[in-house]
């Protein structure tokens, strides 16, 4: 009994040995296959590690929307403010477009605002009118669109919110994730040791910075259309009316004075007819001399006719 139990504890140190070993040998592969790395791996390494930071920035509620409870549950990002992107259109009619366009300038400029494009011309009736852009901050939105309207006669008036919050947030999201997938590659770079895998990891951080620029001309172009409200705003000048007379119906003067009108119309476009014909009158009156004078009096004439006699002598 006491040489069977040692038989059986040696068989378990030999197979615990065997196993041992194994397991060194699989260990020392997985080192020597690390250790190399080409290309493939140093773009599959930068892959799993922007997948790792992600599902990092997951659970910290930055890249992934949302934070996550107890539960494992995401909660909706925090909002510290919204963001909104304001543009109106006001058509005013004034008396006086270029004092209405001065007292625009100096609203937009007084608010801390900018002037944009300006354009200006008069209509077939010879009236001047006004075409100007306003960027101005949004916490004077409201106060310099009242003074505007107050230039004039407010003809039309367009205003638009558009609640951009949730891309804001999206595109912050997006820059913070870039920049640091950007910086994981170049510490890859800064790691890698063969030349094939240099040349693949930039490759991938020429990629990785091209996307972020264009994110962070987005946030750009976001910050300044929500921080600066754009205003355009029309100038016309106010038509003249002419007064009414009162009574439609015409009178023995008004007849009179249509006659004379008439009248006085047709003898000017008599004196216009004459002044056009009176050039071609002179040439022709001219040729008719000279034809008189030097051309008729070289002419051979013709033998006179005599009469007929009555009857024949005998």
């Amino acid at each position: 009994m006491l040489a069977t139990g040692t038989s059986r504890h040696r068989t378990v140190q030999a197979l615990s040995a065997v196993l041992l070993a194994a397991a060194l040998a699989l260990t020392g592969c997985s080192a020597g296959g690390d250790g190399g790395g080409d290309s493939d791996k140093a773009a599959g390494s930068a892959a799993r590690e922007d997948a790792a930071a992600s599902g990092n920035q997951d659970d910290k509620g930055v890249a992934g929307g949302g934070r996550a409870d107890q539960s494992g549950k995401k909660k909706p990002p925090e909002l510290t403010g919204t963001h909104i992107i304001r543009t109106a259109t006001l058509t005013v009619r004034v008396k006086d477009v270029p004092k209405a366009l001065d007292e625009a300038r100096a609203a937009a400029t007084d608010a801390g605002g900018v002037i944009g494009d300006e354009t200006t011309d008069r209509d077939g009736r010879g009236h001047e009118r006004s075409r100007i852009v306003l960027r101005v901050p949004q916490d004077r939105y409201e106060e310099v669109l009242t003074a505007l309207e107050g230039t004039g006669k407010l003809i039309e008036r367009k205003a638009k919110a558009q609640d951009v919050t949730e891309q804001v947030v999206d595109v912050e999201s997006r820059v913070k994730s870039q920049r640091a997938s950007v910086e994981r590659v170049r510490e890859l770079m800064d790691k890698a040791t063969k030349l094939s895998d240099v040349v693949t990891l930039e490759g991938e951080l020429s990629s990785r910075q091209s996307e972020l620029e264009a994110l962070l001309a987005q946030r750009s172009s976001l910050k300044d259309r929500t921080s600066m409200s754009t205003i355009t705003l029309s100038l016309s000048e106010t038509a003249v009316k002419k007064v009414d007379a009162g009574d439609d119906d015409p009178t023995f003067v008004d007849a009179l004075s249509g006659g004379w009108n008439a009248f006085v119309t047709m003898l000017r476009w008599l004196a216009v007819a004459i002044g056009a014909i009176l050039p071609f009158a002179a040439v022709a009156a001219l040729l008719f001399l000279l034809w008189q004078r030097l051309v008729r009096p070289r002419l051979p004439r013709r033998p006179a006719v005599a009469p007929a006699r009555g009857g024949d002598e005998d």
